[in-house]
């Protein structure tokens, strides 16, 4: 069994084909399956660090020419990776989990939102298997908090246009930075705290589903839900 760390395929592929890591691989394998970013697509990154999804999604992009755009953002600094991306690529340092989505949202083409959004985010790993999934679904339901509101997966019967939802009045800070149609991607660790995101998510897109990517190490617990076509 391939160890942490251990070079390995993706290790050596991401390597020859300039990728700054094999994490590349994953939205790789994303992107040919459910071809989530298309051509001039506006694409939020979080938890961006070390760059190898800056890099698939802005290939992602097609040309130039075509427009579209990458925002990552990180704890961490996140330099942009010179191969495989360009002018299309930004990085913010930031923390996801207190960033305003007001200031999210001025990240995006227009300040419309993206068009699709990716979280990769993932806890420092303590090895305690129930304290690592609750730290995992507390980023995940951040990500999905951002991609379309609260008070939509709340109550993902209500058409949020500034209504009373749950007993308060949304605003547009309650809104998500989701644009109606778009895909998310969250990746999370496999536990009963996961699987509590499949019914939250089904009724708000058209599509969603799980995928463990080739590869994701054998000793990882990693997950992603892939959601398409956000109904909102």
């Amino acid at each position: 069994m391939t160890g942490v760390g251990t070079p390995d395929f993706f290790y050596r592929e991401a390597q020859r084909l300039g990728y700054v890591a094999r994490s590349a691989f994953k939205l790789l394998q994303i992107q040919k399956q459910y071809k989530l970013i298309k051509t001039g697509s506006s694409v939020l990154d979080l938890g961006c660090a070390p760059g190898a999804w800056l890099q698939v999604a802005c290939q992602s992009l097609g040309p130039l020419k075509n427009g579209g755009v990458v925002v990552g953002i990180d704890l961490k600094k996140v330099k942009v990776p010179p191969l495989h991306c360009d002018s299309r690529v930004h990085t913010v340092c930031a923390d996801v989990m207190n960033l305003p989505k007001a200031k999210i949202r001025a990240f995006s083409p227009q300040q419309k939102g993206f068009s699709v959004i990716l979280s990769d985010m993932c806890p420092l790993v303590s090895g305690i298997t129930t304290k690592d999934a609750a730290l995992s679904a507390e980023l995940g339901m951040r990500a999905l908090d951002l991609a379309v509101g609260r008070a939509a997966y709340s109550n993902p019967d209500n058409d949020i246009k500034g209504e009373e939802v749950n007993g308060y009045h949304s605003s547009p800070a309650d809104h998500g930075v989701l644009r109606p149609g778009g895909n998310l991607i969250i990746k999370l660790l496999e536990s009963e705290d996961a699987q509590e995101f499949m019914p939250i998510c089904k009724p708000l897109f058209t599509k969603a589903s799980w995928l463990r990517p080739k590869a994701t190490r054998s000793s990882s617990r990693e997950i992603y839900l892939i959601c398409q076509g956000l109904q909102l």
